[in-house]
Order: C-alpha cells, then sequence, then structure tokens
C-alpha cells in the first residue's frame, strides 16, 4: 500500500448492545496507528440503531474500555467534533432524507411487501432450494400504486435497486481486486418500516459525511462492501479505501468467541492484565516489526506501523502467549513500588474488600481465616469435580445443553445483581422444569469450588459478570470432557 497523500481519517464504530470486545480493540488499534502515524484523526462513532439492544451502560463501557487501553479519540460522543452527532441514533432524519434522495433518483424504490409475503418467499426458495433473496415484486410494480398503498397505511420500506447483471469490484489494500456477481446481492432494504437505517445505509452515510478516508475493519466484512460501494455508486460519491484485517481465531481456526475463550475487555481488566501488554498482544496478531521486535509500546507501535506489514494468516488468539507477554511487563516494564500500587488497585482495593467483609465476617473468626475462606475472590482457576453438574433425569448431553443456556441467560445480563440473577435462574428453571437443588450447588461449585461459601447471588455480584461467566464456561468445558 502506498503512502497516503492526505491525513488519514479512520473510525471504529461499535454497537453498544453488549461488553465491549477484544476485537474491537484489536481493529481500534490498527486504525489508531494509521491515524497517529500520518498526523490524521482517529473517530470513535456508536452505532446504536438497534435501540432493542442498545444500552447507555454498554456504551460507557466502551468509552473506559478504550481509554483504559490508551487508544483516545479525537472526535466522539462524548468528545464532540466538528462532523457529529457520533450517535447514529441522533443522525435519523439524516439517513432519512438520503434514502428519500435516491428514490428520487431511481437508484431506489418503496416496497410494502408484507412480512407474510417475503416469509413465504423465503419457504418457496428453501423447497426449491435457490438462493434466498427479495425477488423485487415492488421493483417492478407502477410506484403510483405502491405510494397509493402507503398513503392508505401500509408499512414501507425502502430498498436499492441493485444491478441484476455484471460484477461489482473493490479493491483491498491488502487482498487487491475483489469482484462479486451482482446476482449474489438482492435489494437490499436501506430504511426500515419504522424509519430506521439498516446498518449499509448508515455505514455508507457516515462515512462519508465524517469524510473518513479508510476503513480498517475485520474480513467478516468484505461480502458486504459489494453493497456498499453500490451505495457510493448511487449517490455519486468516492468511497473510501479498504483495508479487511484477519479475524482473531482459536487455535483450532475457528473465529474467537466467548464460547471458547473470554472475549470481554471487562475480563482482560479484571483478571490482572496490564492494558499496555493486552496492546501488544494484539498488535502481534496481525504485524511484525521489521526487527521482530515483539515487546514493543504503544507509541513505538504507531512509530513503525506499515500496513503493508500486516499478515493475512489467521492470527491465534493464545492466551498462554498473552499471560507470557503480561508476565514481562509484570517484571520488567514496572518496578517493585507500580506492582505494589497495582495489586492495592487490582486485588486489595477498599471498594473490593468492602464488598466481600460483609458476606464472610459471620463465618470466620480471626483474619487467617479469611484467606482461606474468600481465597475464591482472588483466584484464577477454580477447581471441582465436574460430575456433579450431572442433572437428576437428564442424560450428559441434555445435562450440557442446559448449562449451556443457563449460562447464556447470565451473559444476557447487563451486569449480575443480587436481584437480576435469582429473579433470572427462578424463570430459567421454572421453563426447565429444574428445581433449585439441581443448580445452586454445582454453581457453587463452579463459581467458588466450595461447598460452603457466602450466599451464591451475592457472591456472583460482587465476583462480576466476566469471572462469573468464566468460570462457567470453564466448568462446562470440564464437564463435558469428563468420563460419566
Amino acid at each position: 500500500m502506498a503512502e497516503t497523500q492526505i491525513k488519514p481519517r479512520v473510525r471504529i464504530a461499535p454497537s453498544p448492545t453488549g461488553d465491549p470486545h477484544v476485537g474491537t480493540a484489536y481493529i481500534a488499534l490498527f486504525n489508531y496507528a494509521l491515524a497517529k502515524q500520518q498526523g490524521g484523526q482517529f473517530i470513535l462513532r456508536i452505532e446504536d440503531t438497534d435501540q432493542a439492544r442498545s444500552t447507555p451502560e454498554s456504551e460507557q463501557a466502551i468509552f473506559d474500555s478504550l481509554n483504559w487501553l490508551g487508544l483516545h479519540w479525537d472526535e466522539g460522543p462524548d468528545v464532540g467534533g466538528p462532523k457529529g452527532p457520533y450517535r447514529q441514533s441522533e443522525r435519523l432524519d439524516i439517513y432519512t432524507d438520503y434514502a428519500k434522495q435516491l428514490v428520487a433518483s431511481g437508484h431506489a424504490y418503496w416496497c410494502t411487501c408484507s412480512p407474510e409475503r417475503l416469509s413465504a418467499l423465503r419457504e418457496q426458495q428453501k423447497e426449491a432450494k435457490t438462493s434466498f433473496g427479495y425477488d423485487g415484486h415492488c421493483r417492478n410494480r407502477p410506484a403510483e400504486e405502491v405510494q397509493a398503498e402507503i398513503e392508505q397505511g401500509a408499512p414501507a420500506v425502502i430498498r436499492l435497486k441493485t444491478p441484476q447483471d455484471g460484477e461489482t469490484t473493490f479493491e483491498d489494500l491488502l487482498r487487491g481486486p475483489i469482484n462479486i456477481g451482482n446476482k449474489e446481492l438482492d435489494d437490499q432494504v436501506l430504511l426500515k418500516a419504522d424509519g430506521f437505517p439498516t446498518y449499509h445505509l448508515a455505514n455508507v452515510v457516515d462515512d462519508h459525511l465524517m469524510e473518513i478516508t479508510h476503513i480498517l475493519r475485520g474480513e467478516e466484512w468484505i461480502s458486504s462492501t459489494p453493497k456498499h460501494i453500490l451505495l457510493y455508486q448511487a449517490f455519486g460519491w468516492e468511497p473510501p479505501e479498504y483495508v479487511h484485517l484477519p479475524l482473531l481465531r482459536n487455535a483450532d481456526k475457528s473465529k474467537v468467541s466467548k464460547r471458547k475463550n473470554p472475549v470481554s475487555l471487562d475480563f482482560f481488566k479484571q483478571a490482572g492484565y496490564f492494558p499496555d501488554a493486552l496492546v501488544n498482544f494484539l498488535g502481534l496478531m496481525a504485524f511484525t516489526f521489521e526487527d521482530e521486535t515483539e515487546i514493543f509500546s504503544l507509541e513505538e507501535f504507531v512509530q513503525n506501523f506499515e500496513p503493508k506489514r500486516i499478515s493475512l494468516g489467521g492470527p491465534v488468539f493464545d492466551l498462554q502467549k498473552l499471560d507470557w507477554l503480561n508476565g514481562i511487563y509484570f517484571r520488567e516494564k514496572r518496578s517493585d513500588d507500580q506492582v505494589l500500587v497495582y495489586l492495592q488497585e487490582q486485588l486489595f482495593s477498599d471498594d473490593y474488600l468492602r464488598a466481600i467483609v460483609p458476606l464472610v465476617k459471620e463465618r470466620i473468626n480471626k483474619s487467617v481465616e479469611f484467606v482461606d475462606y474468600a481465597d475464591f475472590f482472588f483466584s484464577d482457576e477454580i477447581e471441582f469435580d465436574a460430575t456433579i453438574m450431572l442433572l437428576n433425569g437428564h442424560s450428559k448431553k441434555e445435562s450440557g445443553k442446559l448449562w449451556d443456556k443457563l449460562i447464556g441467560v447470565l451473559e444476557a445480563q447487563t451486569r449480575l445483581t443480587t436481584e437480576g440473577v435469582e429473579s433470572a435462574l427462578k424463570a430459567f428453571m421454572a421453563e426447565k422444569g429444574l428445581k433449585p437443588k439441581q443448580i445452586y450447588f454445582p454453581m457453587r461449585m463452579m463459581i467458588t469450588g466450595k461447598k460452603g461459601s457466602p450466599p451464591l447471588f451475592e457472591t456472583m455480584e460482587v465476583l462480576g459478570k466476566e469471572r462469573v461467566r468464566t468460570r462457567m464456561r470453564n466448568g462446562l468445558k470440564a464437564f463435558k470432557q469428563s468420563k460419566i
């Protein structure tokens, strides 16, 4: 990739719909490096058009996590900037105007197809074993006929008129030209019936209006890029340059996910990883220094960053490598006094101890007993006999599926609270016909490793969502590997 002639404007655009993902930090790091090395701007945009799942807590967690890593943005919802607003939910009128512009120019059309018709169409395509996609029904109807239905109250969406033959081509700065046949693309929805844009319309409009010059994102977006290119062409706009970074992978080459590895940035913070060590680790995922340096600061990464040195091989998210790297930062990058302060803040803060003390003080007689009784509040690995997870009246396979669903219920919570956990578990047990004695004791062992411990729900609240879900996922893995 040739050195850019203009100062780059790049963005990271996460959705505030859950815990901040380590993949977001990985993509943010490479965008940050390109911008800072060449004197450009790094922009944070919040893509919150999924109002059912977006929460202020998740948005704040994104701010906190990226700031913790030192990836500070020049423009964004909290710091402002000349191209705002930087939350998509605050830009709805903009998207509506641009969608209607495409209708007026003949590049898009209104569609009143009902959910029932679309469902029946999908069933027909399924039975015929043809590719799924919209059949262009409203595209081929007289516009005045469709408009009359809208005026009578029919819900309507705006769809793009996708070319029905030929190819859409775009250049990836690492992968070269990529061609996708237009027959593989359908007439995508741009504006939904509720007035909210689809991801594709909002993405393109925002990137254009915010003058984004380069888009560095994960390779899972390659298949969506032709849809974006068609939108740029319909608007008559010049598209940005694209770089699709390789996905983070597990050792088995599967996409890194919370079912196999911790992926929340909150986990890494709570588990005691240094932010600069995690940045170093993420930088190694798809980039090598010319002299093969492995230990570097964020500033050194920026200084040495060359997009052409990005590797397209599937980077393995190896926690053992991260542990090794964090150990180096612990021993070589921190003084004894810094380590002392870190331990006090990380493990023994007044707030954390203040939350633990009420749970344990009725169960110990002297201070030294605190260490044995409350060790799981400070531990990493929890040991227990996983065979106790076999649920009465259920096979091992059935038990595993139930535990997996239960963990999913907890993962869906924004944060764990005593009341929230109790309510969610009771609802789950009622739905599945399970009794508390089947669930609570194995959960206690998975989370604390102890038959007797402080109240379970209160303990889960203090440990926090990431520690709890990680311990339970590890417990489920051990159960599946057990010989029963």
